[in-house]
């Protein structure tokens, strides 16, 4: 898919994600979780979870709603950015940090990540592909290989409030 028809799906989708964000943030984490995503593919009670992390050029803090599965006591997330030809922000945000923090419905963690390789992406993108349908329809749209990210939760910490972000992103 090319940058441009990425950027005209974002700008539909800004919206929806803004107020995701901000009800997932605004209700503690009790909203937000599961979300009906039958419109755009999705299923009926989808999971999403909360990711913050620093950009790496602006300092910035940015908190984004994503779809997650959990495989093997980790949390999957995938780079897709609807198919795009480029990696998210967050993505590249994430990858220059070893560290990252998270949060599902009402508890969020520190804690580390990991790219799936080999047979093991292959069942760990077998595993979400089968949870949220649509983004093998994302990996048809691009060359691009979509980056699968497994996050392990090491610590509890408090979690996300509206304030903790400096920075907005919308895709």
């Amino acid at each position: 898919m090319s940058d441009e028809t990425a950027a005209a799906i974002s700008a539909v989708r800004r919206d929806w994600v803004t107020e995701h964000r901000e009800m997932y943030l605004g209700s503690g984490g009790v909203q937000g979780h599961i979300v009906d995503i039958t419109p755009v593919g999705g299923r009926k009670f989808a999971t999403h979870c909360l990711v913050k992390y620093t950009g790496r050029k602006s300092g910035k803090v940015f908190i984004t709603p994503l779809c997650y599965a959990d495989i093997g006591g980790e949390v999957v997330i995938c780079g897709s950015k609807g198919g795009a030809d480029t990696h998210p922000q967050w993505y590249l945000n994430l990858v220059a940090d070893p560290q990252v923090e998270f949060q599902i419905a009402t508890q969020a963690f520190r804690g580390t990540w990991r790219e799936p390789e080999g047979a093991e992406r292959q069942k760990v993108w077998d595993f979400f592909i089968d949870c949220h349908p649509f983004y093998a329809d994302y990996q048809k749209s691009t060359d691009r290989v979509l980056p699968l990210i497994l996050l392990k939760a090491e610590e509890e910490i408090p979690v996300f409030k509206p304030e903790d972000a400096t920075g907005t992103r919308t895709a």
